[in-house]
């Protein structure tokens, strides 16, 4: 299996040393796993492109390159141009510092990178390891993906739904806030809501005396609705999150054309 690794912390963020040795195991004898990740931190980016200026690639190692543009960017310049003889079976994003569960899906990185290789019609995932006060201060806090990543994914490869729809699902993964050896299982959840936080800003004033804004995010200690991706990994569970890049609230779109049309 030739596997393609990208994240949004760069191109030397432990995570992606993390999922390397994830998707290594996963490619098995054989295999070959293909780096092409942020030279800077790409952090919030969500699915940005670089589309009005160009992205500078540099080759680090074998199958290892870092380009200066957001995981998408990465995905892109790996499918269309260092991998475009032959493109890859799996494309793994992360292990992101810190979860990508609930609101904070809609602005990641990582899920960016999975969103773009689902487009470009190859399976994908995105991982995550949430952090919190059980395992922030371990001497490894990425324990729990290194420990239980390659068994995630054997099941989402072996069980999970693949399709070849238009917007082809992708899936979101988010390792617990604790311990490997405290994981209590794996949870299919649905995205959850944080009530009452959200991102804002913070003002500040530079030496100069010029004013600038920070921006900062809310806590992450919030439970989501019962059965949504935080409210199962503050209990200690892995959640997978089936997504799609559709946007369309179909939900409301009956009513809408009763009431337009």
């Amino acid at each position: 299996m030739r596997i393609l690794i990208t994240n949004d912390d760069g191109i030397n963020a432990p995570g992606l040393t993390v999922l390397h040795r994830i998707a290594t195991e996963i490619a098995g004898d054989g295999g070959e796993v293909w780096t092409v990740a942020p030279a800077f931190e790409q952090s919030g980016v969500g699915h940005c492109i670089s589309y009005t200026h160009p992205t500078m690639i540099a080759r680090l190692d074998e199958r290892r390159y870092a380009a200066e543009g957001s995981p998408a960017d990465c995905v892109l310049a790996a499918i269309h141009d260092v991998m475009a003889d032959a493109p890859p079976d799996l494309v793994l994003s992360g292990v992101n510092r810190g979860n990508n569960a609930a609101e904070n899906t809609l602005y990641s990185g990582t899920i960016g990178g999975a969103m773009e290789a689902a487009l470009q019609g190859l399976p994908a995932i995105a991982l995550s390891q949430y952090l919190g006060p059980d395992n922030i201060r371990e001497a490894d806090p990425f324990a729990a993906a290194a420990q239980h990543g390659v068994p995630t994914i054997r099941k989402l490869l072996d069980h999970g739904h693949w399709d070849d729809a238009p917007y082809r699902l992708f899936y979101n993964v988010n390792f617990p806030p604790v311990p490997a050896d405290r994981v209590a299982g794996l949870k299919v959840a649905a995205q959850g809501f944080r009530q009452g936080t959200c991102f804002a800003v913070e003002p500040t004033h530079s030496p100069s005396g010029r004013r600038f804004l920070w921006i900062k995010g809310g806590r992450q200690d919030i439970v989501t609705a019962p059965g949504t991706d935080a409210a199962v990994n503050l209990a200690g569970h892995i959640s997978v999150t089936p997504m799609r890049a559709d946007l369309t609230a179909h939900d409301a779109l009956a009513p809408l054309r009763k009431a337009l049309e």
